[in-house]
């Protein structure tokens, strides 16, 4: 049930060179201790194991960096979301940087769950090849890519909801991010003759369902 005495806040955050290699869970805590740091009044759940009432939208891939990394947090008590901004931003280790805080309303599902879709930039070490946009246009009219991960096989090309290229050496990709259906840019770098580990990728957007069923929290 979501306590009504809670005040529930948006955080846009960017994930810069400095935290690349930081998994989602390192990150999770990052976020917990730069709050604490900001002494601002986070919620903690109750029970046996309290853990603070913190949400990442979307796991971020090791490697990758963001401009689009969105988190709720619940307080105990409602402070101006200029304030919490200005706090963060001061208390925010070297390779996060707050970008924004809202209120958003208490009642709404879980972050990951509102999570539609993910804009990436695939920055390649080379101008884009002269066959690229060929190869772009036959993934994009296949009817199916089937792939393989984690030993499971699977169709790539439900995933994709747009790609185009910006030259000379950018692939923009659109990519479901659903629960269960995530697309992963690498895997279509791989699919196109790319080879993931020579791109820079980070993820620009992330696009929430834009009327979410009211659901409680825990």
């Amino acid at each position: 049930m979501t306590d009504p005495t809670l005040t529930r806040y948006r955080l846009a955050f960017g994930k810069s060179q400095a935290m690349r290699y930081t998994g989602h869970l390192d990150l999770y805590r990052a976020l917990e201790r730069t709050i604490r740091r900001a002494a601002l009044p986070l919620a903690y759940s109750r029970g046996f194991s309290p853990h603070p009432k913190l949400q990442l939208a979307s796991a971020l891939p090791l490697g990758f960096t963001s401009r689009a990394e969105l988190a709720d947090i619940w307080l105990e008590q409602p402070i101006p979301a200029d304030e919490i901004l200005a706090r963060l931003q001061q208390a925010a280790p070297p390779g996060i940087a707050f970008e924004r805080v809202q209120p958003v309303p208490a009642p709404e599902p879980p972050l990951q769950r509102q999570v539609q879709r993910a804009g990436f930039v695939a920055r390649l070490e080379d101008p884009l090849a002269p066959d690229l946009p060929r190869r772009l246009d036959a993934l994009l009219q296949a009817t199916s890519i089937p792939r393989e991960r984690r030993a499971k096989a699977y169709d790539l090309r439900p995933l994709i909801i747009d790609l185009r290229l910006r030259p000379p050496t950018e692939i923009v990709l659109e990519l479901s991010a659903r629960e269960g259906a995530t697309g992963r840019p690498e895997e279509v770098l791989d699919a196109l003759g790319l080879d993931p580990l020579a791109a820079d990728i980070t993820r620009i957007q992330l696009t929430l369902d834009p009327s979410p069923a009211t659901a409680s929290t825990d």
